[in-house]
């Protein structure tokens, strides 16, 4: 009998739409529990971003993957903020969080060879004492074995109306209707793609966050954590 999946380090997979509001409650969820945390859109974005550098065509398979294999791209772990992200030795932090950018990553998730060759780097980020996992397949297909699954929805207006707040603050220019409209798209291609769709994991617990704020949010994720026996730091 092969005991090694018994050995591995707990994993709490947050799966959702773009804007659901998967990756602030994840990052408080990694915190209090005191875990590592993964952003695995990063991951996406930065293999987009590389590729749109290298003016590679998005819809060129062989050449997205080529990238995807040769650059060298770094996380580290923030306190309070997204991960950093170093890719060949620039900061791009910042700017992977670009609408575009996000436009592009959606574009090449969808090829099955770009995400095999990111699958082992997210497998590889599973260390102790656990790893909270935030992308649109942790709980399908990247950690099928997470000890717990939640798949965080919300309203694609909301999810816009989000968005644009996000931005605004930032001082990003935006307008609310191209966000929607944006959103819609990236919805219709992450729910239809042949490999690794967006969708709600067998055994994951699915909440609405439409009308909920990010402090109920968290608490119902932490009250289903400590059910299953994971419980916050002292």
């Amino acid at each position: 009998m092969n005991h090694s999946l018994s050995v591995l380090p707990n994993v709490l997979a947050i799966d959702g739409p773009s804007g659901s509001g998967k990756g602030t409650i994840s990052r408080s969820v990694a915190r209090a529990l005191g875990w590592h945390f993964l952003d695995s859109g990063a991951l996406y974005r930065v293999v987009g971003l590389a590729a749109s550098m290298a003016n590679v065509d998005l819809a060129d398979e062989a050449a997205v993957v080529a990238v995807a294999r040769t650059s060298s791209f770094r996380f580290f772990e923030r306190e309070i903020d997204d991960p950093r992200v170093i890719l060949d030795d620039v900061d791009v932090t910042d700017v992977i969080r670009t609408e575009i950018v996000a436009a592009a990553a959606s574009q090449v998730a969808a090829f099955s060879s770009v995400r095999d060759v990111l699958l082992n780097k997210q497998r590889e980020l599973r260390q102790p004492p656990g790893l909270v996992a935030d992308g649109r397949d942790m709980g399908t297909v990247v950690f099928p074995d997470a000890r717990l699954k939640i798949f965080l929805e919300a309203s694609v207006n909301e999810r816009a109306r989000r968005r644009y707040k996000q931005l605004m603050q930032k001082g990003v220019s935006a307008k609310l209707d191209d966000l929607l409209q944006d959103l819609t798209a990236r919805d219709l291609r992450d729910r239809s793609r042949a490999v690794a769709p967006l969708k709600c994991a067998e055994d994951a617990i699915l909440i609405d966050s439409t009308a909920m704020s990010i402090e109920d949010v968290f608490s119902a994720v932490m009250a289903h954590a400590e059910k299953v026996g994971i419980c916050a730091i002292a």
